[in-house]
């Protein structure tokens, strides 16, 4: 079975091929054609994880694709365990948004274009997970970020939408430098970039210390781009501009934990460098605080929830960079993740659908009366999100805490309590998010809309509901499955090692879990206090500092204006000044001299015979002046 993974690339490929080539003659059928790829995909995906041998690596030659020289690379899929829990986590996960944004997407007159969009991201998801080599993954991951381009400026009506696209492919361009240069380096010194060759190479010894640490460095700043994480965070908020199942799967189970997957498909690296992975530990710590602190301060449910993906990233990114003990623990908060966002995120297009696309919570209020089941199925994510036991975010987030304090040290104590509170921010945004929305005033009957009409808010069709359904379920589910001891991680084992008890933690792990439940209670108390009572409906002006900052996202943008953009603008400026009065100009500056000596010396071509015998005789003169000034002197 194995031999044939290639169709699970081919498959949703060939939908996205056949829906751009079709065009509007798809109208009628294109969002068919659309769900049923992913729908084939992720059978064959559940067919291999039940018939392959995931105790080892198998990999598949498909063709070869760069045979140029010493630089072999071939077209080849590696299956095993890590790559098949992509495999599902994608194509159900994405089947579902498929299924959902029939609805969602119901009026839109390009619709059938949404779904070749939607089928060639999930493709290219899956050539970014399934590839052999860091060349293939390559491949995918640029493929994603051309996705991702198109989605998040499908309202190409909207500037906020193109800047935000464009924003999006810009910060990830950085980012994809990064990824680009470390296999630049994988070339250098193992002569390949094949996932075996370059892991050997490491284990042979055949890097440098310093190219293992610069290395993981560069792969480090390609998962920052992808995943959000810190300094590149600031384009996934802003993507939210694109239609919500775009935010669900972009944020829930693909694109933004490319990184994540990065990081553990290379442990050989990481493993090779205990700098390399105290940065990503470190990038890992100061995201999820970040990413939790912002999230408290915005109005719009769907930042809201695009800063939640990017402190739970955070999470997985600070248990990768653990090393062996957690790379495990990672992959499992990111399958979690994977069910318990992506429902979250659909319910929040069902709140939008039912109120004319309104984002803003102070505009809501009351609607668990209103829209029962996306109330229900909001309910369960929120509380696998904020980590309420028996649900999955309980025993992933408090596993990779636990560990964090394992590190012993200030390691621990800087770590672990970052994770610790970070738990108790989710809480209190999580809630206020769910108090605002769902509870208290029903704000709405008072307001129009943002277009002037008003408010009717009804629940979502089945087609939208269902799936919500589903990852609710599966919320709830993954919880159950994680409580079964280590059996997920001990299946991981052969992909990202053993995952190994933590032995230097300062707290035992039952008292992490009560100190991580008591964190997550006390968020959810404050925060139900605080907005229980009547919410404005215009958002308060004289706020604190720490809010005005929050609301800025606490000047990320402007970090990056100050130290990116306009340096490289500055830059810019002085080269093209520099090509211009310099290159250019001393190009042109030649041209004109030859151009206008050439026109003097042609005004003594008279065609006047008189003329020219004049210049000869003169010249004569001249000579025999010359001559008898050397015979003399």
């Amino acid at each position: 079975m194995t031999a044939s993974s290639w169709l699970l690339v081919a498959l949703p490929g060939l939908g996205a091929l056949i829906l751009l080539l079709a065009g509007k003659r798809a109208k009628a059928w294109g969002h068919l054609l659309g769900c049923a790829t992913v729908t084939l995909a992720f059978v064959y995906g559940l067919i291999l994880f039940f018939t392959a041998d995931t105790s080892s690596t198998v990999d598949t030659k498909v063709y070869s694709w760069i045979p140029v020289g010493q630089l072999q690379v071939d077209f080849g899929l590696r299956i095993d365990a890590l790559s098949l829990t992509f495999v599902l986590l994608i194509t159900g996960v994405g089947m579902l948004i498929h299924y959902y944004s029939i609805g969602y997407m119901a009026d839109d007159e390009g619709r059938y274009r949404f779904f070749a969009y939607l089928n060639l991201f999930v493709a290219s998801m899956l050539v970014l997970v399934l590839g052999n080599s860091f060349v293939t993954l390559y491949l995918g991951w640029e493929g994603v970020g051309l996705a991702s381009y198109l989605l998040i400026g499908w309202y190409q009506g909207r500037p906020s939408a193109a800047t935000a696209a464009k924003k999006a492919f810009l910060m990830n361009r950085v980012g994809d430098v990064g990824l680009a240069l470390a296999i630049f380096i994988m070339f250098k010194y193992a002569g390949s970039t094949g996932y075996a060759e370059v892991f050997k190479a490491v284990g042979d010894g055949k890097f440098s210390t310093g190219a293992i640490t610069a290395m993981a460095i560069l792969l480090l700043l390609g998962a920052c781009g992808k995943s959000g994480q810190f300094p590149l965070q600031a384009w996934l908020p802003d993507a939210m501009e694109g239609p919500t199942p775009v935010s669900a799967l972009i944020h829930a189970a693909t694109m933004v934990t490319a990184g994540v997957y990065l990081v553990a498909r290379s442990k050989d690296i990481f493993n090779a460098t205990e700098d390399g992975r105290l940065i990503v530990t470190l990038v890992g710590t100061v995201t999820l605080l970040l990413g939790c602190i912002i999230g408290c301060a915005y109005d719009d449910i769907k930042k809201v929830l695009a800063y939640s993906t990017v402190s739970q990233i955070g999470y997985m990114m600070l248990a990768v960079g653990l090393g062996p003990i957690a790379y495990a623990l990672g992959i499992m908060h990111l399958v979690a993740h994977g069910f318990f966002k992506a429902g979250l995120f659909l319910g929040a297009g069902s709140v939008m659908h039912g109120m004319n696309d309104e984002v803003d919570m102070r505009k809501f209020g009351g609607l668990r009366k209103k829209m029962p089941i996306t109330f229900i199925t909001f309910g369960l994510g929120y509380l696998a999100l904020i980590g309420i036991p028996p649900l999955s975010g309980f025993f992933t987030k408090d596993a990779i805490i636990e560990a964090a304090f394992g590190q012993g040290g200030w390691r621990g104590w800087v770590m672990g309590g970052a994770a610790l509170l970070g738990a108790g921010l989710t809480a209190f945004y999580m809630t206020r998010l769910m108090v605002m929305t769902f509870f208290g005033k029903e704000r709405w009957k008072d307001i129009k809309s943002t277009d002037g009409r008003d408010f009717h808010p009804h629940e979502s069709t089945a087609i939208m509901w269902v799936p919500m359904a589903v990852l609710a379920v599966g919320s709830v589910g993954a919880g159950a499955f994680f409580a079964l001891g280590d059996r997920f991680a001990h299946w991981l084992t052969p992909s990202v090692g053993e995952l190994e008890e933590a032995h230097h933690s300062p707290l035992s792990a039952g008292v992490i879990s009560i100190a991580a439940i008591v964190f997550s209670v006390l968020g959810v108390v404050l925060a139900y206090l605080i907005f229980r009572r009547d919410i404005p409906v215009e958002q308060p002006q004289r706020v604190s500092f720490v809010t005005r900052a929050a609301r800025k996202d606490l000047y990320g943008n402007a970090l990056n204006e100050t130290l990116v953009a306009r340096p490289g603008t500055w830059l810019a400026r002085a080269l093209v000044f520099v090509d211009n009065r310099g290159v250019d100009g001393a190009v042109n500056g030649l041209a004109a001299s030859l151009g206008g000596g050439s026109g003097r010396l042609r005004r003594l071509q008279t065609g006047f015979v008189r003329s020219y015998a004049l210049s000869m005789l003169g010249g004569t003169f001249l000579l025999l002046a010359a001559l008898l000034l050397v015979r003399f002197s």
